[in-house]
């Protein structure tokens, strides 16, 4: 029986050790896509246990404890540290074939040198050592990025953000990793959701500029754009709940802005013609600027409706959309091309069903600009577990190439993380040596290493424009 979680963990050939061990394993990280604080690297955070580094904000360990009975007061409420993580210590066992067990226990040996398990009995153990770890080895926020060896973080940013933390992490020679905002407009677009209005007048200020229409808001967009741009911005991200496509024109555009800005009720059609408006937009500017853009899909938020008066948005409560929105996608993807404005773009669906879709979609635009211009991104969110990552993997292997795609990321909003992908790595490796041992491709090691170094860091570094940054 095969040792839990040893070296060669998610390793089943000798083709796949190699290729992790000699090849992947060594490659700096390019998190082009996650949710951590600026304000916390910059001030490198420490953490006084692990349930403040492990538990605030991981909707994730939410949900399992949910799932297991566990009270709210537990989970978000008044309970104290101790008692929130001995709940999940006594949930974890049971979690068997969510990658949430794997990512713990990595997580523990790779920052705490733990080689046990943890569970209910073991809890008070990994308490205290995580930490006196913690608190007596200085383990913050700037020695576990290091520690991960990643090179470049992409956080993400409203554009009213001032960017005040990058400009003084930017300023801090004592830091090599570059960290990065990335353009996350949603709120600006959202004309159909509570507090557009309040939103756009904070827009309004920080831009100054008078927002009463489409030209006005896309003069606010574009200042903020320069901004974000001066800070070393290399990507945007759009987070719809749903794609959408329907074209307006400027007059009607004028309409549709008026009644927000007035707080009447704008139509679902409405705000799919403000959104498709700026969305086109905003994608020339990014062509022009040399950034990447992404999309990420289908999502149905907060269906709990009691939960979410009770404790509001991005609490653990969204779920996979039921709405298919592959005509609209390939839409706007045409009008882009077609106007030549058809940035570096990665697409993400929570739909795992939508893989062969996005697969087949990015072959029909590609460029000539860098390989692999359009991008699958990678398993996103309830998919980036063992299986999902495998179903990306060999989608994208069977329709497009591989070789080009741009990789991992964590889109955690937690500084232990970075084990997801080590995680990646190793699926990733572990399906190359069945390839090959299988017969389906050569034993060539140095050419299959070359690939596993590209897919872990060399790509993105190539469509984020970060080659000589290693």
């Amino acid at each position: 029986m095969k040792k839990f979680m040893d070296k060669d963990f998610l390793l089943s050939t000798e083709t796949a050790k190699t290729l992790y061990h000699d090849f992947s394993a060594k490659m700096p990280i390019i998190d082009y896509h996650c949710h951590v604080s600026p304000k916390e690297i910059f001030e490198d955070k420490h953490f006084e246990n692990i349930s403040q580094v492990w538990l605030s904000g991981d909707h994730y360990k939410w949900r399992i404890m949910r799932s297991n009975g566990v009270d709210e007061y537990y989970i978000t409420g008044g309970a104290s540290d101790r008692e929130k993580f001995q709940k999940f210590a006594e949930a974890l066992p049971k979690v068997i074939g969510n990658p949430m067990y794997h990512w713990c226990h990595l997580e523990l040996k790779n920052y705490f040198g733990y080689e046990g398990v943890l569970n209910g009995e073991t809890a008070e153990e990994v308490w205290n050592l995580t930490g006196k770890i913690l608190r007596e080895e200085g383990l913050g926020v700037r020695a576990l990025i290091e520690k991960s060896n990643v090179a470049f973080i992409g956080t993400t940013d409203d554009p009213i953000d001032s960017l005040e933390w990058h400009e003084k992490i930017a300023a801090d020679d004592s830091f090599r990793t570059i960290v990065a905002p990335s353009f996350r407009p949603d709120k600006a677009l959202n004309i159909d959701k509570t507090g557009w209005k309040e939103y756009i007048a904070q827009l309004s200020s920080v831009s100054e500029t008078e927002i009463t229409g489409i030209e006005s808001l896309k003069s606010a967009l574009h200042s903020r754009i320069e901004h974000f741009n001066a800070h070393g911005c290399k990507a945007s991200d759009h987070g719809l709940d749903h794609m959408v496509f329907a074209i307006a024109d400027d007059a009607k555009l004028d309409e549709i802005i008026n009644k927000g800005l007035s707080g009447k009720t704008v139509s679902a059609e409405e705000a799919a013609m403000l959104k498709t408006a700026l969305l086109i937009f905003c994608a020339e500017e990014y062509v022009r600027l040399g950034w990447a853009m992404q999309i990420h899909y289908n999502c149905l938020r907060n269906p709990n409706t009691a939960m979410f008066n009770k404790i509001g948005p991005d609490t653990g409560f969204d779920c996979i959309g039921p709405e298919n929105g592959s005509a609209a996608l390939a839409s706007l993807l045409d009008v882009l091309n077609s106007k030549g404005a058809l940035p570096r773009t990665i697409l993400y669906s929570l739909d795992a069903g939508d893989n062969a879709f996005l697969d087949t979609l990015i072959g029909s635009f590609q460029g000539t600009e860098i390989p692999g211009k359009l991008q699958h991104g990678s398993a996103w969110w309830f998919n980036d577990n063992k299986q999902g990552m495998r179903d990306q993997l060999i989608s994208l292997a069977n329709l497009s190439i591989l070789g080009n795609f741009v990789g991992m990321l964590t889109d955690s909003r937690s500084f232990l993380s970075y084990t997801r992908h080590e995680y990646f790595r190793r699926i990733l490796c572990g399906l190359f040596g069945e390839w090959v041992e299988n017969g389906e491709y050569p034993c060539d090691i140095p050419a299959l290493g070359k690939m596993v170094e590209d897919i872990s860091y060399n790509n993105a570094a190539r469509y984020f424009g970060l080659e000589d940054k290693k």
